[in-house]
This record gives structure tokens, sequence and C-alpha cells, in this order.
């Protein structure tokens, strides 16, 4: 169903937001939608939570900083819940942490306030699909936070080895520097490799250094 089609029953969703201008201004821009219709309205996440377990909505439109229960909160239980209501978040607010909070608590979409009428229909009929919405801006702070490179750590043991191996030393040496086997050095090294993603002892002291792991000459 797509949002001009009347010809199916309309989407049932709720609005919850704890500013009631907000939800009157959301009311006043949905209202003359045919596919949608709102039935029901909630001014926490609490009451956004019973509201859903009383009319069982196909989606409900939550703001993300509400009292008593915030939208995430509010997101964890309907998503939890046995009414088969999909989420849809609706907020100011485009920090990578509160995406990520909302996300992770299970919302099917994450819109920002300034969305058109057009938009937010699309986006509702989309939602109640099952399928991901995202605000551009959204979108574009989690793929650049997947693009990111993660951040890598060694361990104490690790760190000794490679500094040695910065040293000059060979497996043999760091061994006896450190008092632990050659097979043992052999080990440590592997594991570095793996998780600098080089395929010699050179090329992980350059990345270790240039990533701060280790101390320069």
């Amino acid at each position: 169903m797509t949002a001009a089609d009347t010809t199916t029953p309309p989407l049932r969703i709720i609005l919850a937001d704890d500013h009631t201008v907000m939800r009157a201004g959301l009311v006043a821009l949905l209202s003359s939608e045919p596919t949608v219709e709102i039935v029901g309205e909630a001014g926490n996440g609490r009451e956004a939570v019973r509201l859903v377990e009383r009319v069982r909505p196909d989606v409900a439109l939550l703001d993300l900083r509400m009292p008593v229960l915030d939208g995430v909160g509010a997101t964890q239980e309907i998503v939890a819940g046995e009414a088969a209501t999909r989420v849809l978040i609706l907020t100011t607010y485009d920090t990578d942490a509160d995406i990520e909070r909302g996300v992770e608590a299970g919302a099917t979409g994450y819109l920002l306030k300034d969305a058109t009428r057009e938009q937010l229909v699309e986006a509702i009929h989309s939602a109640s699909r099952g399928e991901t919405v995202l605000a551009p801006r959204v979108a574009q702070r989690l793929v650049a936070r997947m693009r990111r490179p993660v951040a890598v750590t060694l361990t104490v043991r690790e760190s000794e080895v490679l500094q040695a191996v910065a040293d000059g030393l060979s497996n043999v040496e760091i061994g006896r520097r450190l008092f632990i086997g050659e097979a043992t050095v052999k080990t440590h090294l592997l594991r570095i490799f793996a998780k600098l993603d080089v395929n010699d002892r050179t090329r992980a002291v350059v990345v270790a250094m240039n990533a701060g792991l280790l101390k320069g000459p």
C-alpha cells in the first residue's frame, strides 16, 4: 500500500510527545491524510506503552525525550509486547548517541521533526511494512559511524612483544627479555598481526606507531 492508496483501511497510529503544541501540530498535519487514522495520543512514554496495549495500532510515533518513560524505554517495551506495533521515532535530536539508543531499542524508523508531511506519511507506511526508515541526516551519521576505524587495543604482553620487535630484537631475544618461550612469542605476534591487519613485523611496528600503540624511537 502506498501513501496515495485509499482502497484499503487506513493505518492506525498513535502519537506520543510531552509537548501538547507539537502533538496538536502532528494531528493537524496528518488529520487530512486518508491513509492514516490517529487512534490515540500520549504525553509520556508510559502512557504510550499503555495506549499501544489497549488500542494495538499499526505504528506508534514517539518523541525521544519524554518524562516518566522516555522514547527509548517505551520503544523497548512496545517492541517486546504482543501488539506487533512498529515504532517510528520522531524527534529533534540527531546526535550519534540518541540515534544509536533509538535504533538499538528496536525502532523501525528514526525521523526528525523537520520532515515534510509527505515524508512523514510515507515513513509511516514504510514502517508499517517493517521497512527501515531513516532521515537523511540520521542515515549519514550511521554510515559515517560504521566507516570509522575500530580502535585497536593490545594486551600488556602484546605491547611488550611489539615494543621488543620495534627495538630490533629477534624472537629468541624477545623471549629472553620477557622470560617466555619462542613459540609463545610467535603466538603473540600472530595475534598482533591479526589485530593490526598486517602480515609482517615491520608493517606491524609502523601501523602500531601511527595508531599511537607504541612509543616512537
